[in-house]
């Protein structure tokens, strides 16, 4: 499987059957084709969907879904810390797809319950919102590492040239990390050694230039 960064919290799985695309944002050149497209909320830098051709489905909230080889579990949770009232409701996105589980955690805006955690289960790779404002924030989102125990752990929805400039930049986060200087990768190929590994991984890939 490769994973591409998009934008924000938009990736592109790409798999030797399906390709999934989560919360696409609109961009330049034709659309592109994906099986799948998750939306985790209904935002304009979040639901564009119709810059995705070819796509079977299209998954916008909570629920189980066998689509192809993958498998898929909607969770709702809330874009804020007051159960919805200011910003509404976020649903999460675990996909087993080719001996994987990833986790995305969409505009996640508060601290994962107990319940949650156990629902979401294991976790090899979770693409995690870092830069506060509607979101998470740095020190949020290493705490919620800290709960997942994921293998891989891809940063999202920070601040990026071009690009939701209002929100917190990703530095702070690999700070709140423990780590140093990380180089942003082009792409991520994922293997069983890479996700076997013993300790955490913060893998940054590089977004698309304006």
């Amino acid at each position: 499987m490769e994973i591409t960064y998009l934008g924000l919290s938009c990736f592109r799985l790409r798999g030797q059957e399906m390709t999934i695309i989560t919360d696409p944002l609109p961009w330049k050149g034709p659309p592109r084709t994906a099986t799948v497209v998750t939306v985790s909320h209904d935002h304009p830098r979040h639901n564009q969907v119709e810059w995705v051709a070819e796509v079977r489905k299209v998954l916008r909230g909570p629920g189980e879904f066998e689509i192809g080889s993958a498998y898929i579990l909607g969770t709702p949770t809330f874009h804020d810390n007051q159960k919805g009232k200011l910003l509404g409701t976020n649903t999460i996105f675990r996909i087993e797809m080719e001996g994987s589980s990833l986790c995305h955690l969409g505009d996640l805006g508060h601290q994962l319950s107990a319940a949650q955690v156990e629902e979401l289960g294991a976790v090899d790779i979770l693409f995690l919102p870092v830069g506060g404002v509607s979101t998470l924030d740095a020190a949020q989102a290493a705490e919620a590492v800290n709960l997942l125990e994921p293998k891989i752990i891809i940063p999202m929805h920070y601040r990026a040239p071009g690009l939701a400039e209002e929100l917190g930049e990703v530095e702070l986060f690999l700070r709140h990390m423990g780590v140093g200087q990380v180089e942003a990768l082009p792409r991520l190929s994922i293997t069983r050694s890479l996700i076997s590994q013993e300790a955490p991984r913060v893998v940054l890939l590089e977004p698309p230039r304006p």
